[in-house]
């Protein structure tokens, strides 16, 4: 069955809000823990629009699940993991202007930029993916390069507006799976999902982890943080007991 990543960037997007110190995301982060998550998301953003330096270094330090740090391929961003050493570095695409990842890294075209990064974290020891659109072309893109694991890009399917797209963009997905395994990557998938969307794409073969955030932390503000992710980790494996 999928295992669950939690990403707790907009506890942070609360924090930052008022340039204060609560809420915590470490803390959030080992609530999400003892929920039963398999693993811990966050994205340092070049502009640290909310998680901050210091968060992603206590992250390390305490939690004792999977910690999965979200960056661009930048020389900074690199400096920084290598020091860090988090389990694994998810390479995404980052423009200052969006408001959330727009969509999956162009490895067809930034393959010779992506080498460096790529062998570099992996020479600490981390393990690299890449959040990608679920096309043959950028999988296949990403094996060359190196990475170990890639991310399936979700929000296609998760803003679809009719059950014809659905089915498409669910296809996508499934296909996309398929070959990424062939290719002998790991296969995480994220970006979009919530309550009313995740079993289907938890229930495609091959998908190891799925990384959801701001549909638990949303859904957190109403019930607590600890029932958000004990609900969709019922979701998640609903399909695969």
């Amino acid at each position: 069955m999928p295992k669950l990543g939690v990403n707790i960037d907009h506890v942070a997007t609360i924090r930052e809000a008022r340039r204060t110190f609560e809420p915590d995301p470490v803390a959030a982060a080992l609530i999400c823990q003892l929920a039963g998550a398999d693993a811990i998301v966050a994205h340092l953003r070049e502009d640290r629009r909310h998680i901050q330096d210091r968060d992603i270094q206590l992250l390390r330090e305490v939690i004792k699940i999977k910690f999965n740090l979200e960056m661009a391929a930048t020389a900074e961003m690199v400096r920084i993991a290598t020091k860090i050493k988090p389990g694994q570095a998810t390479l995404v695409p980052e423009r200052r202007q969006e408001v959330t990842t727009e969509g999956g890294l162009d490895v067809v075209s930034k393959h010779k930029s992506l080498e460096r990064p790529i062998k570099d974290l992996k020479g600490k020891g981390i393990v690299v993916s890449l959040f990608i659109d679920p096309l043959p072309a950028q999988i296949r893109a990403s094996a060359k390069v190196g990475a170990q694991a890639i991310e399936l890009h979700t929000g296609r399917y998760a803003n679809a507006g009719t059950g014809e797209e659905v089915e498409r963009e669910l296809k996508r997905l499934v296909d996309g799976a398929k070959l990424t395994k062939e290719l002998k990557l790991r296969v995480h998938a994220g970006h979009g999902l919530t309550y009313q969307n995740v079993a289907n794409v938890a229930a495609i073969k091959g998908i190891e982890e799925l990384n959801i955030g701001h549909t638990i932390i949303s859904r957190a503000v109403l019930v607590g943080l600890d029932k958000a992710v004990r609900e969709m980790l019922a979701l998640v494996r609903i399909n695969n007991c």
